[in-house]
């Protein structure tokens, strides 16, 4: 089940240390993506957004419809996660807004019955089968060769993108004033409201703010991965074990843990390839054990 000696062989080699590397911070960066909206919504909404992956599938289909229409990836991006953004917010206003203060079971509920409905809409909207966006023109480029690896130009720009954001959002949080109200709402809305604030209206922003993270990621990953209805699922369990290693509400701790896992997830596929999910689930356990509060969480957004 372990491969130490192949794990060693690819660490020996430099082509590989950058091939597997690149392959991790790409894994990483989208988790990060999802996971940072997944904590900015607990922080504040102390709502458990299990139909978050839901957010990260319409990001796709949205970039891969756009795409059709404009032929451009920029606009197609924005528009997945434009449109992400849009049904957070109607999600959050329609729905999870009846059911704040609610037991942790109602809320799972709500989102689960999300999902499903979700996931039925895509495939009337753009079918059951698989779809496939592929590499935008702009980004059909040699590979850029480093330490004898190979990283495609559009690695480079998912990553920098993904680092941009994660930084907007920590000024977002920490240094505006829809983050100080937001983070006061947190923790006393009835002060908040009582100053003459419509908390609710930063709530919904928040929320919408969240999806729209997990819409870029989707809109990201439409050029690399294929796009089936539930393929949110997936990245939704990995995110949650991002935010509970990283600490809930710290989205410094979402971007650590979510380098921690995507390196590895491609690690393991070398060494240990029929454990890697026991690997991260191990991490997670850990973590647990010896900081129930997460790797920097604190209890507190930011």
């Amino acid at each position: 089940m372990f491969d130490l000696d192949a794990i060693s062989t690819c660490l020996s080699t430099s082509a590989c240390v950058v091939n597997q590397v690149t392959s991790g911070l790409i894994i990483g960066m989208l988790l990060f993506l999802v996971a940072s909206g997944v904590t900015l919504i607990f922080g504040v909404l102390h709502v458990i957004n299990f139909a978050h992956g839901s957010f990260y599938m319409l990001g796709a289909y949205f970039a891969y419809t756009a795409y059709q229409i404009t032929g451009s990836y920029f606009l197609a991006a924005a528009f997945g996660a434009l449109g992400a953004g849009v049904a957070g917010v109607l999600f959050e206003r329609l729905i999870i807004s009846r059911v704040y203060g609610q037991n942790v079971l109602m809320q799972l509920l709500v989102c689960y019955a999300f999902i499903l409905i979700t996931d039925d809409l895509v495939k009337v909207f753009w079918g059951a089968e698989y779809l496939a966006m592929g590499i935008p023109p702009e980004f059909r480029l040699p590979p850029f060769r480093i330490a004898g690896g190979f990283v495609p130009p559009f690695y480079l720009f998912l990553v920098a993108v993904a680092v941009v954001i994660g930084i907007g959002s920590l000024l977002l949080v920490g240094r505006t004033r829809f983050g100080k109200i937001v983070r006061a709402a947190a923790i006393n809305p009835s002060m908040v409201s009582a100053l003459g604030i419509r908390v609710p209206v930063y709530f919904a922003l928040l929320f919408g703010y969240g999806c729209i993270l997990a819409g870029v990621a989707g809109a990201l990953a439409a050029p690399v991965r294929s796009m089936t209805p539930g393929m949110g699922f997936g990245i939704l369990v990995e995110s949650f074990i991002v935010t509970v290693i990283g600490g809930m509400g710290s989205i410094t701790g979402a971007f650590l843990a979510a380098i921690i896992l995507g390196l590895t997830r491609s690690i393991g596929s070398v060494g240990f390839p029929l454990f890697v999910d026991g690997a991260m689930f191990l991490i997670m356990a850990l973590v647990l054990i010896f900081r129930p509060t997460g790797l920097l969480g604190q209890g507190q957004l930011r």
